[in-house]
């Protein structure tokens, strides 16, 4: 029953990760010109910070529960993913979009959102080592 369990959690993570990359690939290639400003200054950055905080933690969980442990090192490598995928992103948006354009502070948010996630990785780790 705890394996069936454990597949399903590790089925969701995986739909949940792949959902998530789909939605903030389209999300940042797609013109927001006729929405109405927030009135938040820079809060683009937040929503930057948080898509790569949430692609980061997604991911890191889905491959955490494939090993069945948390290796830090393969969460690492989803930073330099998370990171990767986010210059990508500003690439693909200044030179296939005609309404968006590459911007160094989103890659600075998407950084400190996949930085942020590492560190609570990191926090779990020292809690699980610390039982």
């Amino acid at each position: 029953m705890l394996t069936k369990n454990l597949l399903a959690l590790k089925n969701i993570l995986l739909v949940l990760a792949i959902g998530w990359t789909v939605a903030v690939t389209f999300l940042c290639l797609i013109s927001f010109n006729t929405l109405p400003s927030i009135g938040v200054s820079g809060a683009d950055k937040y929503v930057h910070a948080t898509f790569h905080f949430v692609f980061t933690m997604l991911w890191g969980t889905y491959f955490w529960k494939q090993q069945n442990e948390l290796q830090l090192p393969k969460i690492a490598a989803v930073v330099f993913i998370s990171i990767s995928f986010g210059i990508l992103i500003e690439i693909l948006q200044e030179t296939l979009t005609t309404t968006r354009q590459a911007d160094l502070l989103d890659v600075a948010a998407n950084i400190i959102g996949a930085l942020i996630a590492l560190l609570v990785f990191i926090y779990i780790d020292k809690l699980k080592k610390a039982k």
